[in-house]
């Protein structure tokens, strides 16, 4: 599948630009010309040789500040992404195979997760449990699980119902060893194209809590938070915005990209290359 969404133009633009984000992620810290967390007399100061991106309200670098706030940002999208895979996928495969009551109580729990506000609950736990990223995103990924779950339920069942799945449990193949020989492979391809839904979705939800303060303990740098210093003092520098907004924007963009791409290359084609693997498992 990677040689395949990389194939597409619309794979290779996505991937270039979340490579960036990595390295930003990676490398923006080091590559910070200023202590992001320290102050100067040039307050609100306009884009210059010594400040390219000019100073905020505290005279703070902002090209700075967003380069050492990346690595916040992107992982903290990397947690929802994560937190909701392993949440929705495992009880999601296992609901076909462990009985009518844990199907059931999964069911009416990711009904439940659905018609849950994530943002406001994701404040609520955060107040409960202490402001900082890892529990705001925690309570997030749970929250966006659902999605997860009816992907890999439904990628099961109909796996599960193949004549071939059949045909291995009547001759007395266990349930894991179905999962991993037949289950797996069908499971994957929509698995992949809802976690580059989330990656995107988690991004813009850890750039939305921390533009309103939460998840983080300032004078910590995000890219949300400097968004939100920025859009106080538009009076001053009316062009500030642009390049968080850009950063937040474009990364979302590209997620959803990816995800295209994947849905494209496991589409018709994808799946009859899949099924005639299986096929061929099957006969050896």
């Amino acid at each position: 599948m990677p040689r395949r969404v990389l194939g597409l133009l619309s794979g290779r633009i996505a991937v270039g630009v979340l490579i960036a984000v990595a390295l930003l992620a990676i490398l923006g810290p080091l590559l910070a010309p200023y202590d992001p967390l320290e102050g100067g007399s040039d307050l609100l100061a306009g884009p210059s040789g010594a400040h390219w991106l000019g100073t905020d309200y505290l005279g703070r670098d902002v090209l700075s500040r967003l380069l050492d706030g990346s690595r916040v940002s992107v992982l903290g999208s990397v947690q929802v992404a994560l937190v909701a895979l392993v949440a929705g996928v495992v009880p999601g495969i296992l609901s076909v195979y462990l009985g009518a009551v844990f199907e059931w109580v999964t069911l009416r729990l990711a009904d439940t997760l659905i018609a849950l506000p994530f943002l406001v609950f994701a404040v609520a736990v955060t107040a409960l449990l202490g402001n900082g990223i890892p529990q705001a995103m925690f309570t997030v990924g749970i929250m966006i699980s659902p999605l997860f779950y009816r992907v890999s339920r439904a990628a099961t069942l109909a796996v599960a119902r193949s004549p071939y799945v059949e045909a291995a449990i009547i001759a007395g193949a266990s349930v894991g060893w179905v999962v991993r020989r037949h289950v797996w492979v069908k499971v994957l391809p929509p698995i992949a194209v809802a976690l580059a839904n989330t990656a995107g979705v988690g991004f813009v939800v850890v750039s939305s809590l921390t533009f309103l303060g939460i998840g983080v303990q300032p004078p910590a740098p995000t890219w949300g938070g400097v968004l939100a210093a920025d859009l106080g003092y538009l009076t001053f520098r009316p062009w500030a915005p642009l390049v968080p907004t850009f950063l937040i924007m474009a990364t979302a963009w590209a997620c959803n990209l990816l995800a295209d791409a994947i849905r494209d290359v496991s589409g018709a084609a994808g799946r009859t290359l899949l099924l005639e693997k299986e096929r061929r498992r099957v006969a050896a």
